[in-house]
């Protein structure tokens, strides 16, 4: 196809706070995880698609399959919908404990 410009399972973004390799950001609706370090306002490669660990929110305990959020004020992921853009899902359980800050999330690539 002379239209096709790529896969799309990464794109460069303009940072909208500073970022760390791992981090999630947010840009209007797309989602990413950054491969890079990148400061605010600076261009970043970020990965739409995947399963990776993110910092999530503590106390709050995830099984396989739940829908997981991004709370982009709180820059982590977490269960609760209210004013937060859906990111992908739980690929496996983690407990709830205060100390339980990591999830292993699917991204769904999609906004």
């Amino acid at each position: 196809m002379k239209n096709y410009i790529q896969p799309g399972n990464t794109l460069t973004l303009t940072a909208p706070y500073a970022v760390t390799s791992g981090d999630g950001l947010l840009v209007g609706s797309i989602f990413g995880v950054a491969s890079g370090t990148a400061a605010l306002g600076e261009s970043v490669e970020a990965a739409l698609t995947g399963v990776y660990d993110l910092k999530k929110v503590a106390s709050q305990a995830w099984a396989a399959g739940d829908k997981v959020y991004w709370d982009n004020t709180a820059r982590e992921a977490t269960k609760t919908t209210t004013s937060n853009t859906l990111i992908g899902v739980a690929v496996v359980a983690v407990a709830g404990g205060a100390g339980d800050t990591i999830g292993r999330v699917r991204l769904n690539g999609a906004f």
